[in-house]
């Protein structure tokens, strides 16, 4: 490990067996933090344990000189995400950094879509992003309380799925959706504790986004998770201001996306009658964001 911009800090990186959390684990480490490298090891449908994925991050770091153990907790699970925070605890005698990044799919147009197919994901990235913020804001809430001193970063996983919408993925988006509204009320509530809250929408090639082809060889790769780590380092630093943020990392670009704001506003006296807004909304609706305005080079 060659850096230390985290030096003495303590990271949870859940989903960090392979892709974007491998590459988030891989970086905080390189920058001095102690990680919990999380994974359930379950193939991309969330079936199955297999921690050796995990643990071969684990062994990455170890051998580069940095400080890092294993983790097989279920992050949607209340118990065992309680368990992941006591991990952190127990190994590194403290927790100041959780990622959210664990993730499976289930795609499925909607009208064919099954209740376990919804639930299934719904409960891995909306729950699964709840439980371990759920017990890891209870341990600095109490440390807070105690008159230790707290800075603290929660960052979650969202996706342009959820902020624009995409076809066949009613769950996932729905899912990721929340995670915003879950992010920026943990900002709020974790702003009297030390406790920061942000939400980053990568685009990058996993098991989930496989879509995107490698580039020529000797090129930049747009695509990489490599790309997103340093935004995910910079919003792991103590002293790092952001809070409530939603951000879109990919290549060479961050952007951060303004929050939710009234585009029209129209008013009558008193009560509206329906074709009062027939008239008054009917040429006046805003174009509504596609993938492409967010992300140049997704497939279509």
């Amino acid at each position: 490990m060659t850096s230390s911009r985290l030096q003495g800090r303590v990271a949870i990186v859940t989903g960090a067996g392979r892709g974007l959390g491998r590459a988030y684990a891989l970086a905080l480490a390189k920058q001095g933090a102690a990680v919990v490298v999380n994974d359930l090891g379950a193939d991309l449908h969330g079936d199955g344990r297999d921690t050796s994925p995990a643990q071969s991050v684990v062994d990455e770091i170890v051998g580069a000189g940095g400080k890092a153990v294993v983790s097989g907790h279920d992050v949607a699970d209340w118990t065992d995400a309680k368990s992941l925070v006591e991990t952190a605890l127990s190994a590194f005698d403290g927790l100041d950094i959780l990622i959210n990044n664990a993730g499976i799919l289930r795609d499925r147009l909607f009208a064919n879509m099954s209740e376990e197919e919804w639930d299934a994901v719904i409960r891995v990235h909306l729950k699964g992003h709840a439980a371990p913020a759920r017990h890891a804001m209870e341990y600095w809430r109490n440390k807070s309380k105690a008159g230790e001193k707290v800075a603290a970063s929660i960052v979650h996983t969202t996706s342009l799925a959820g902020l624009v919408g995409n076809f066949g993925q009613a769950n996932y988006a729905s899912a990721k959706l929340a995670v915003v509204g879950l992010s920026r009320t943990l900002a709020l509530e974790g702003a009297r504790y030390g406790v920061r809250s942000n939400a980053v929408s990568p685009s990058a090639r996993t098991r989930i986004e496989a879509s995107l082809e490698p580039p020529p060889e000797g090129s930049f790769d747009i695509f990489s998770p490599d790309n997103v780590s340093p935004l995910i380092c910079w919003l792991a630093l103590a002293d790092c201001p952001a809070t409530g943020q939603v951000f879109q990392a990919y290549g060479n670009r961050i952007e951060v996306i303004a929050p939710s704001a009234i585009e029209v506003d129209v008013r009558t006296e008193g009560r509206w009658q329906l074709e009062a807004v027939e008239q008054a909304l009917n040429h006046r609706l805003p174009r509504l964001p596609q993938l492409g305005d967010f992300v140049e080079g997704l497939p279509s």
